[in-house]
C-alpha cells in the first residue's frame, strides 16, 4: 500500500467513529499524476447528491505530458462504495448529525486509487485539548519507560 495523501487534521478536528474504504473514479492523466505524488485531501469534503457519494475540493495535479486541455485539478469526483455502506453513510449523516470526512488517499495491492473515508463528529476546543494533552502524556510515557 503507496500513500498518496493524508489529512491529519481529521483526526484532531474529528472524532471518528468509522472508517470505510471506497474507491475513486478518475481519468488515466489523474492517475498518472498520482503516481507522482501531487495531489491534496486537507482541504476536501464529502457531500450525497442524489443518492451518491462526492468527494468534492480534492487537489489533483494536471498531468505535464496530458492532452486534456481544460482539467479542473479541484473537480467533483465520484465515489464507488456498496449499496450497503452508502445507506449506513448517507443515514447516520442525515440522522446523527455525522460528517463524512476522508482521510487518507493511497493505491492498493492491485494499483487501484483508494480513499479512506471517516464518519465523524466534530470536536469542540476543550476536546482537541484534552485529546493534546493526552498524545502528550503518551510521549511522555514512552520516553520514561525507555529510559528506565
Amino acid at each position: 500500500m503507496k500513500i498518496i495523501a493524508n489529512n491529519k487534521r481529521a483526526t484532531y478536528d474529528f472524532d471518528i467513529s468509522l472508517k470505510i474504504d471506497a474507491g475513486l473514479v478518475l481519468t488515466g492523466s489523474e492517475v498518472k499524476s498520482l503516481r507522482n505524488n501531487s495531489s491534496s485531501i486537507k482541504e476536501a469534503y464529502v457531500e450525497e447528491k442524489n443518492g451518491e457519494l462526492w468527494l468534492c475540493n480534492c487537489f489533483i495535479k494536471k498531468y505535464n505530458s496530458s492532452s486534456d486541455q481544460d482539467i479542473n485539478p479541484n473537480r467533483k469526483r465520484k465515489l464507488l462504495i456498496s449499496k450497503k455502506e452508502l445507506n449506513k453513510l448517507i443515514g447516520s449523516v442525515k440522522k446523527d448529525g455525522f460528517t463524512i470526512v476522508p482521510i487518507q488517499m493511497y493505491f492498493n495491492e492491485k494499483g487501484f486509487v483508494k480513499i479512506n473515508i471517516g464518519l465523524a463528529k466534530g470536536k469542540k476546543k476543550f476536546d482537541k485539548r484534552q485529546s493534546q494533552k493526552l498524545k502528550d502524556w503518551n510521549k511522555s510515557k514512552q520516553r520514561l519507560l525507555k529510559n528506565n
